[in-house]
């Protein structure tokens, strides 16, 4: 169970000018603007919804607050999931140097994809058509996760495919799940673009993306390997116990990453993975850093899948995603790299916001119409656990509250 936990406020974002308005309220006795917003956070954290919580939003120009309660404000927490919008900015990058074509077969660039074949009744047969870059990238191409598949649970159950989380890359061998473009199943197609983004470039994911992406937008602590000075500000996991409390678990012991996941193996904190989500709100820049171009951007932020649906997931492995999961801003559709809802939400997100997580419950969304984009990072499993769900849920209407909240 948590214990001796010590329940402290971060600061807020210097760039509100919200020295002074602080003050005010202080002489006044009327609550801080962004009050709302730490209540959300501080009572998850105090009723043992999480374990801890650090969360931080930003608009256009500036960052607009940062909360964090029970880890530290600098904590590093691995992101998982997170890392496949990066991965996909890094192919993006690619398409336009002229290097990779978003509806080329995959396999002229990664020749190890021509051999995937399609498992159907228990049997492999070739696939009706070849994976597209574009495919990988909106998770149409055919590939799952063991944890959201009855048939890939059942290979890794008998020992004749190795679990993603085993380590190594030998979940590469899995097959396909039905033929690309049929339709949307999560999967490791990013772990694939990852592959054709080294191969294309001879340097390795942590080379590349620390030159193209981290020193662009600095993003001083998101790594694959975090440096030994830095790993004691590593954040522990926490798993949902049978009696409904928080387990702490040991620290994996530090051994250096080989394999570098484009589909999850990074480490970051809130502050430097909103400058990333800044980058994308703003068309791909940060003060000085460009990342992308805004019509890149703008191609990755449309639905990419026409008439598919995304659905609701259905967890074959309850200890790590919540058989009642429900994706918070239930997005319908996919960009390139990115989530979407087509509707907006009510006293919430607005149409067309970008967005993904990571298995840990870390969150992350991108309001390109009310231009705020926000990231939220936990560290426990089960995956959209009630917990950490209503934890984002909350903290997303409290965000959209203060935004609406008239100036005072």
């Amino acid at each position: 169970m948590i214990t001796m936990m010590k329940m402290r406020m971060a600061k807020t974002a210097g760039s509100l000018g919200a020295a002074l308005w602080l003050a005010a309220c202080t002489q006044s006795g009327t609550k801080p603007p962004t009050a709302g917003l730490d209540d959300v956070l501080r009572a998850a954290v105090e009723q043992r919804r999480v374990p801890g919580v650090v969360a931080m939003v930003a608009t256009t120009d500036r960052v607009a607050y940062e909360g964090a309660f029970g880890f530290d404000e600098d904590a590093i927490f691995p992101i998982a999931s997170m890392t496949k919008p990066i991965t996909a900015v890094a192919v993006m990058q690619l398409v336009e140097a002229g290097k990779v074509e978003l509806d080329e077969p995959a396999a002229t660039y990664v020749p190890e994809l021509a051999s995937v074949q399609v498992l159907e009744g228990g049997a492999l047969r070739p696939p009706k058509t070849p994976i597209t870059v574009g495919q990988l990238l909106t998770h149409t191409s055919g590939f799952g996760y063991e944890f959201l598949n009855r048939e890939l649970f059942d290979l890794v159950a008998k020992g004749a495919l190795p679990s993603v989380g085993a380590g190594g890359d030998g979940f590469l061998k899995a097959p396909l799940l039905f033929d690309p473009g049929t339709r949307w199943e999560y999967g490791i197609s990013a772990d694939w673009l990852g592959r054709l983004v080294e191969k294309l470039t001879g340097r390795s994911l942590e080379v590349y993306f620390r030159e193209r992406v981290f020193q662009p937008l600095a993003m001083e602590d998101t790594f694959f390997n975090v440096p030994l000075d830095k790993q004691p500000r590593i954040v522990r996991r926490f798993l949902r116990g049978e009696d409904g409390g928080l387990v702490e678990q040991p620290l994996p012991p530090a051994e250096p990453v080989e394999f570098f996941s484009g589909g999850g193996g990074l480490h970051s904190t809130a502050k430097d993975y909103l400058k990333f989500t800044r980058a994308i709100l703003a068309g791909g820049q940060l003060g000085s850093g460009r990342i992308l171009e805004p019509e890149t951007v703008a191609l990755m932020g449309r639905n990419q899948i026409g008439e598919l649906e995304l659905g609701a997931p259905r967890s074959v492995i309850p200890q790590i995603m919540s058989e009642t999961a429900v994706i918070p801003g239930r997005p319908d559709k996919f960009g390139l790299g990115f989530a979407l809802n087509t509707r907006p939400l009510d006293e919430s997100r607005g149409a067309d916001t970008l967005s993904w997580a990571g298995i840990y419950n870390t969150f992350f969304w991108i309001d390109r119409e009310q231009k705020v984009c926000a990231v939220l990072l936990t560290q426990m499993l089960p995956f959209l656990d009630e917990g950490p769900r209503t934890l984002v849920e909350d903290f997303d209407r409290a965000v959209y509250a203060w935004r609406a909240a008239p100036a005072r």
